[in-house]
């Protein structure tokens, strides 16, 4: 599949909320079954455009997060494809036993859009930075856990995913995110992407991380070392062999992700890594404490989160294997 990196990476023309919207929109006019569930967040997503047009495939669950979940398994059994949205909160803690036994136990065709990640959630603070939502999905049977990096994979993936039968949680950014691919990329569920090539050491990153991992390696590019980024947008099924690959051919790995550093992707290649090549390895991303208010900049300072805490991390682990 075809991959084509954007010239420089800087803030997209887009929310990401509108791309998900106008490829909702272009999924619903094709295709019959394609239907849009919320939980009384329509303005905050952008989907007020969807339920002019598609009424009669738009349902409103009001503030009931679980029972939506199940009322899209049971619509999922008719024959639809339901797409459900609230924030990743309430997609992945509130709805837990849900998602495990109305959609995932029993089989349906649901996809979960949990938004406003981790940091991005930014002023609302704790109670809705979703820290933990990524280790509590790929913790359940056989649903794909998927991170868009910026809107060309989003719809690429919303795309892929109308056509695959099973679980998906989708964890999505609703603001602008920054373009690291070209238009017309295409993406394959399961694969990571190199976006950099590098020996020295790998930073292994996923959502809005990829644009820092990025950055953090040029910084470390002016010191000479050379640095591979991989952008791991599939949790779960995580891939194994290039995670593998990077280990055995830089010999040091840091992971740099939005969530908190246990049972998300930290975790997830250190358990690839210990199995496969075991090498050193550094954690980037929020410590296990909970969230608080704050802008973007300052919560990624505040969690050694920043370009230059990537590239320090980096510099930690290759003396480590040195």
């Amino acid at each position: 599949m075809p991959v084509f990196l954007a010239k420089e990476i800087a803030a997209e023309a887009k929310e990401m909320r509108t791309v998900f919207a106008e490829t909702m929109m272009e999924m619903a006019r094709t295709d019959p079954r394609v239907l849009y569930m919320d939980c009384d967040l329509m303005n905050s997503i952008g989907m007020v455009p969807f339920s002019k047009e598609f009424p009669e495939r738009t349902i409103n669950c009001g503030i009931q997060e679980a029972n939506m979940i199940g009322v899209a398994s049971g619509l999922s059994a008719a024959g639809m494809i339901p797409y459900v949205h609230t924030f990743g909160v309430f997609a992945s803690r509130r709805a837990a036993d849900q998602v495990f036994l109305s959609a995932a136990y029993g089989k349906m065709n649901v996809r979960i859009i949990g938004s406003d990640p981790g940091l991005t959630a930014a002023g609302n603070g704790g109670t809705h930075q979703p820290f933990e939502d990524l280790g509590i999905m790929r913790g359940i049977p056989e649903i794909t856990v998927i991170e868009p990096t910026d809107s060309v994979m989003l719809r690429d993936m919303l795309l892929q995913t109308k056509e695959r039968y099973g679980v998906f949680y989708i964890r999505l950014s609703r603001k602008k995110s920054e373009r690291v691919y070209e238009t017309d990329s295409t993406f394959e569920i399961g694969k990571a992407v190199e976006v950099r090539p590098g020996h020295d050491v790998t930073l292994i990153s996923s959502g809005i991380c990829v644009a820092d991992s990025v950055r953090a390696a040029e910084l470390l590019a002016a010191e000479g070392i050379s640095v591979r980024v991989l952008n791991i947008f599939t949790l779960k099924p995580i891939d194994k062999e290039a995670i593998a690959s990077a280990a055995k051919e830089t010999g040091a790995i840091v992971t740099v992700e939005n969530h908190n550093i246990l049972n998300g992707l930290g975790s997830a290649v250190a358990e690839t890594l210990v199995e496969h090549c075991p090498v050193p390895m550094e954690r980037v991303g929020v410590p296990d404490v909970f969230g608080e208010v704050g802008t973007m900049d300052y919560l990624k300072e505040r969690y050694a989160m920043r370009p230059e805490d990537i590239a320090a991390a980096a510099r930690r682990v290759m003396a480590r294997k040195r």
